[in-house]
């Protein structure tokens, strides 16, 4: 063993001694374990990351494709409905023409040829 120095702290064994480089190389192997071991875990916590991205963008794309699909849905039922007001206002807009007896002679022609010509459709 090396002797102790004035300060309590063992002095350095001389600098060819096998101890040292033992010590070294030890020292080298342990911290070589710890990178290994460091590295390993940063690894496996990329991995995790990376699914946990992977499952956050699947889940926000169906999320998207289902407010999509129902943002279609909620178009072309409103699509509907105002296709089918339309059309009932055309119907209603057509039975109101029908029943109207016209406002100029030619619209009201049939009623004008009946009253003038009345007379002369039984002389035959």
């Amino acid at each position: 063993m090396a002797a102790a120095s004035s300060t309590g702290v063992p002095a350095p064994p001389p600098a060819g001694s096998v101890e040292v480089l033992k010590r070294i190389k030890a020292t080298e192997a342990e911290w070589a374990e710890k990178v290994a071991a460091a590295r390993t875990a940063a690894d496996a916590e990329l991995d995790r990351r990376r699914s946990d991205r992977d499952a956050a963008v699947k889940d926000a794309t169906e999320a998207a494709d289902a407010d999509r699909a129902g943002a279609l849905d909620r178009a072309r039922a409103d699509i509907d409905r105002e296709y089918a007001a339309i059309l009932a206002d055309g119907e209603v807009s057509a039975a109101t023409a029908a029943r109207t007896t016209g406002k100029t002679p030619f619209d009201r022609r049939d009623q004008v040829l009946a009253a003038v010509l009345g007379p002369f459709a039984g002389s035959d």
